[in-house]
Formats: C-alpha cells, sequence, structure tokens
C-alpha cells in the first residue's frame, strides 16, 4: 500500500461546502481507505491505499464521492509523502537570507501546467510577493501575508487552467511528517 495525501480545495471556508473531519474520514472509509488521518478543518487527509490506482484516478475517485454524498464539487489534489518530501527540499526561498518561513506558502497544482500558460505568467511581477513554479508546485514567498495577495488560488486557476489549491509551509511540513507516521502504521 502506499500513502497518499490529499489537499482539498475550498472546504468550510466562510461556511460554505461545509464537511466535518469526522464524516470526511468516514467518507475515505467507505472508499476502502487504511490508516485515515485528517489534519485541520481546511481539508487535509494521509491515507493508504492499493497503489493500482494513479494519484489523478483517486482524486476522481474522491471527488465523486463527497458530490455523491454532499451534492457539490470539491476539487481534491494528491501527492504521495515521496512527493510531499520533495516539494520541501525543492522548495527553492528556503536559500534565499532574510526569508521569514511563515510568509511561504505551496499551491499544488492538480496537474502540470501547459508550457505555453506558464510561459505568459514568468515575467509577471508582483513586488513584493514572488512566486516560483516547479512541475506541479508553485512555491510562494507573501511578506504580507496570504489573505492580501493576488497570487491566490483564483490567479494560479485563471491563469495556468488547472485546479489549485494552497497551504502555508507550516502545514506542508505537518503533512509530512504525519504522512511519515501513516506509512509506519500497519
Amino acid at each position: 500500500m502506499e500513502t497518499y495525501i490529499s489537499i482539498l480545495r475550498g472546504i468550510n471556508v466562510s461556511g460554505q461546502k461545509k464537511i466535518q473531519m469526522a464524516d470526511l474520514k468516514a467518507l475515505y472509509e467507505e472508499l476502502k481507505f487504511k490508516n485515515i488521518i485528517t489534519y485541520i478543518q481546511s481539508g487535509n487527509v494521509i491515507f493508504k491505499a492499493e497503489k493500482k490506482l494513479s494519484c489523478t484516478e483517486l482524486s476522481k475517485k474522491i471527488e465523486k464521492k463527497i458530490f455523491d454524498k454532499y451534492n457539490f464539487e470539491v476539487p481534491v489534489i494528491i501527492r504521495t509523502v515521496a512527493e510531499m518530501k520533495k516539494v520541501i527540499t525543492t522548495n527553492p526561498f528556503l536559500r534565499k537570507k532574510g526569508i521569514d518561513t511563515e510568509r511561504l506558502y505551496v499551491t499544488f497544482l492538480a496537474e502540470a501546467a501547459m508550457k505555453a500558460d506558464l510561459e505568459k505568467i514568468e515575467k509577471l511581477e508582483f513586488n513584493p510577493e514572488k512566486f516560483i513554479i516547479i512541475g506541479k508546485e508553485v512555491y510562494l514567498h507573501c511578506p504580507n501575508g496570504y489573505g492580501r495577495t493576488k497570487l491566490n488560488n483564483n490567479f494560479f486557476e485563471n491563469k495556468l487552467n488547472v485546479t489549485a489549491t494552497t497551504r502555508n509551509w507550516n502545514t506542508v511540513n505537518r503533512l509530512v511528517e504525519m504522512g511519515e507516521g501513516c506509512e509506519l502504521m500497519i
């Protein structure tokens, strides 16, 4: 079995698309996933599943189950623990001086963006905010906080034509820690 980290977009925000974490865990159990752990109300779920399905196929399976149960759509982005570890070691902002890790974020893309879409935004500047796209992740440094940035999920979804969801750096690290713990569970 493989350990996965699923990141749901847009649940429990401003009273919209409410799903209690206990209910979300039960939904994953109905899908026959194992060792299910939820983390904070924004929809982070660590779980084990057979390796026979890709991350995209797992996402679609979870999205369908959520829609069937709640009658609303929730995008689900999935990474393996190994992929999430790579997100941490790859973050280019960690090599820069004067970066406050409390102001780091990662926007997870459901799939890699098309080269033409990437080229359109690579030259855009939003000083003092910075972003660097590597693969299916957008690394963000938002000195004034994520709540004030124009570099939000909607920006990247519209410019790159892919589904996206963002987590702060502390959450990314915590999800990896929890994923590593889940891997050890039988």
